[in-house]
């Protein structure tokens, strides 16, 4: 037969100490992976909004100087006379002889202008245009002859002036367009000029990784969903690589920033943010997986030290497990023994606390069972001589109140019912009955089938209450008569009457061996015996012996019923006893 797997207290407190640690340690790591994802999170979406409206407001302030640059040029008195003179010319050959006669005074003013900018290093072309698109004046002198009628700056009117970034042939171009207006007539356009210059200065603004970090960029997103900066991870990615993402579409439909994490248009998750400026979304991102590395390499940190200090644990609670574990298996040890019959085992187990507490009382108890074993075997020696002596009778007598409670008619009523219910017939009356007499000082010596036999041991002195409170606990044996029936009743028994009958007189007393209660014999018990017979059923008859103790006691009245004869030379009187007061049953 197999031997069943035995999980000792050390196991299990092994077990219950590594399964707290890990359950620590996995809450303390979800608990700080949460916190912590939240706190980076927060922190880089602050950080790339400031980035954003950083970096907006610089592009935004590049182009603004721009804009205040050739507006330098929109209301020069001298230009303006001079798109006037060229805008009367119809014929197309004099047109173009006046032009380059008249270049050496549009030179003059742009270098007037140049002069008045500071001469920027990222001036590329000065143009001006007339009204219907044709070139008058270009810094550049190049004898192309572009057709500005379908560019763009004229489709849908000019009223004002405006930046935009183009595709030049070999390079991205920033074209700075205002219109040019009559002196004398208000708000009539009569040329366009237009400045071209490098991004220069716009993508040192997007270029730089400052507070970036290894993964981060801004860049330039025009109102076709089209990227028109530099990228740092697609070469050539400007005019040609398209970014339908999610703040993009967010800005161009609802004219809303936007701040979460999303795939940007390499397909890889970001965070960004983005900043709405008119025609352009300015956008600003981190990877993912950058933003969240402090987070990983946390947990991983913790999972690391958890698994170290639940190794630490589980040692140091192995050790304890067994220290603890030691003195439970020497009690569990010394049970055994006791269980196999060695009594002389003992634990001294010296720890103050509950196991040195339990191993007192353990060797306490073993001293105990020892020393009753020891008695036991005492009792079964004398028993073993004295087999045939069961009773020993004491050498004096006491004057005594003897009682007898009987049922009246029990043979009857039990006829029908079956053992078990017999048996708990009798048990229901004697048991209800004894606790009544227990609880009122008698003492009940035994049941005699039916009927309970006991006494009142205080009743051998010349004192009246004693045989008062004796007469009070046969009032209430018979008042409990209506309580016992109920009792029957309801698990389906009949009812019953019954009789009880009182003497007083010398009582003999006999200690049985082998019981704790005492026996008792003589002439009055036989006689209560007797005249319980002729008590009416649910009353109590006493002898006239008793009679002379009790008479005095006013709240009872005695009733003669006759004589009643022991043999030719012994007769006593019976008497009737009940109360005056019906309350007292």
């Amino acid at each position: 037969m197999r031997k069943p797997f035995l999980v000792t207290l050390d196991k299990k407190l092994v077990t219950l100490v590594m399964l707290v640690s890990l359950v620590g340690i996995g809450t303390t790591i979800a608990i700080s992976f949460h916190y912590a994802n939240l706190i980076i999170v927060g922190r880089t979406m602050d950080h790339l909004t400031g980035e954003s409206i950083t970096r907006g407001d610089s592009i935004n302030a590049v182009l603004n100087s721009k804009v205040q640059q050739i507006q330098v040029i929109g209301t020069d008195p001298m230009i303006v006379n001079l798109i006037k003179e060229l805008n009367l010319i119809e014929d197309s050959d004099a047109l173009a002889a006046k032009i380059s006669d008249r270049r050496i005074d549009f030179l003059i003013q742009i270098q007037a202008f140049e002069i008045s900018i500071g001469g920027a290093n990222d001036l590329e072309n000065v143009e001006i245009v007339s009204a219907d698109g044709k070139k008058l004046f270009s810094l550049i002198n190049r004898k192309d002859k572009t057709d500005f009628k379908n560019n763009p700056i004229f489709l849908d009117g000019l009223e004002g002036p405006y930046t935009k970034i183009v595709q030049g042939k070999t390079k991205r171009q920033l074209l700075v367009v205002t219109p040019i207006f009559d002196n004398q007539k208000e708000r009539q356009v009569i040329g366009v000029a237009i400045v071209t210059s490098t991004t220069q200065s716009i993508d040192q603004i997007l270029l730089s990784r400052q507070g970036l970090g290894a993964t981060g960029e801004s860049y330039l997103v025009n109102e076709d969903s089209v990227m028109i900066s530099e990228s740092r991870f697609i070469e050539n990615a400007a005019f040609t690589q398209k970014v339908d993402t999610t703040p993009v579409r967010k800005c161009f439909e609802t004219n809303q920033n936007h701040a979460g994490i999303y795939d940007d248009y390499r397909g890889i998750l970001v965070f960004g943010t983005s900043n709405c400026m008119d025609d352009l979304v300015l956008l600003v991102e981190i990877d993912n997986d950058e933003v969240l590395q402090p987070v990983s390499n946390l947990r991983e940190k913790i999972i690391v030290l958890g698994v170290m200090i639940t190794i630490v644990v589980g040692i140091a609670a192995y050790f304890v497990s067994k220290l603890l574990s030691r003195p439970l298996i020497k009690l569990r040890n010394a049970a055994n023994r006791i269980a196999e019959g060695d009594f002389d085992v003992r634990t001294n187990i010296k720890t103050r606390d509950e196991i040195g507490q339990l191993s007192i009382s353990f060797d306490q108890m073993a001293e105990k069972i020892q020393d009753s074993l020891l008695k036991i075997q005492e009792r079964e020696e004398i028993i073993r001589h004295q087999k045939d002596i069961l009773l020993q009778f004491s050498q004096y007598s006491s004057n005594y109140c003897v009682c007898f409670v009987d049922i009246v008619g029990s043979t009857k009523l039990t006829a029908r019912l079956s053992d078990v219910q017999t048996s708990r017939f009798y048990a229901i009356f004697l048991n209800s009955v004894a606790t009544i007499i227990a609880e009122n000082g008698g003492v009940v010596v035994k049941n005699i089938g039916d009927a309970l036999l006991y006494y009142f041991p205080k009743t051998d002195i010349d004192d009246i209450q004693p045989f008062e409170g004796m007469l009070q606990c046969c009032m209430k044996v018979l008042g409990a008569r209506e309580m016992i029936n109920e009792m029957l009743v309801k698990e389906g028994l009949p009812g019953l009457d019954y009789r009880l009958s009182a003497m007083f007189g010398p009582v003999r007393v006999a200690i049985v061996a082998t019981s704790s209660i005492d026996d008792i014999f003589g002439s009055t018990v036989n006689a209560c015996s007797k005249i319980n017979s002729l008590a009416i059923p649910n009353t109590m008859v006493i002898g006239e012996s008793l009679y002379e103790k009790v008479k005095d006691i006013k709240s009872y009245s005695f009733e003669k019923l006759t004589t009643y004869t022991v043999d030719a030379g012994n007769t006593f009187a019976v008497y009737s006893v009940r109360p005056k007061n019906r309350d007292q049953h």
